[in-house]
């Protein structure tokens, strides 16, 4: 057993900490900011509504799915439905977790897009919150796959390749959109099978789906 504990950094932190914050430094993080930057970890959009429904926060994942979304949006803290059919599907699922404390899965759909929602109760009465944990748009991140292709040595035309086929496109249109024969793309498609140990494509979806979120690190510069 390999216990993976780091005593000596959790010191040097602590020590780290309390000089700095001797010298009128900025103080250490508190545990709901250490919670938070851990939920912007996370590719699952989760939004936490108060008891009076007012949208208490959002990660990373939410933002990103929000922003620009014709299904749902934030306004002045509050969560709305862009469409009108949506209201009542989200409003008895809400009602649902709030007083009578029962899971439900809502579907949004538009013509380009589905959302599903997952609302969940947190907490007791008298102050009950509710979480919703909205459905991944793509099956894994940018990041987490490219470090699975290293891991495996794919090529970068065989990661661009196992990229298009996590996207849902078939051998034959990554030959189209890439100019190649169908025969290159089945070639490249049985090496990164032979590499990874996968026996189809569907078990090597599958696979990526179950890695690990790497978000980039790229987004905390934004706005």
């Amino acid at each position: 057993m390999f216990e993976l504990t780091i005593p000596m950094v959790a010191e040097r932190a602590e020590r780290t900490a309390e000089v700095a914050a001797s010298a009128g430094g900025p103080r250490p993080l508190s545990a709901g900011a250490w919670l938070a930057l851990m939920l912007d970890e996370i590719d699952y959009g989760m939004v936490l509504l108060s008891p009076d429904g007012r949208v208490q926060h959002m990660n990373h994942a939410a933002r990103a799915e929000l922003e620009g979304s014709p299904l749902l949006q934030v306004q002045q803290a509050t969560l709305q439905v862009r469409r009108p059919q949506d209201y009542e599907p989200l409003r008895s699922a809400l009602h649902d977790a709030a007083v009578r404390r029962r899971r439900r899965l809502v579907t949004l759909e538009a013509a380009d897009q589905t959302l599903t929602i997952a609302v969940v109760p947190l907490g007791e009465m008298p102050q009950p919150a509710t979480l919703l944990v909205l459905s991944k748009s793509r099956v894994c991140e940018e990041l987490s796959l490219q470090g699975y292709a290293s891991h495996y040595g794919l090529t970068l035309a065989e990661g661009q390749v196992l990229k298009a086929l996590c996207a849902g496109q078939t051998p034959g249109n990554v030959a189209e959109r890439h100019g190649v024969a169908i025969s290159t793309i089945r070639t490249q498609i049985h090496a990164i099978r032979a590499k990874t140990g996968m026996q189809s494509i569907s078990s090597l979806v599958q696979q990526i789906a179950r890695l690990p979120p790497l978000m980039g690190a790229l987004r905390c510069l934004a706005p």
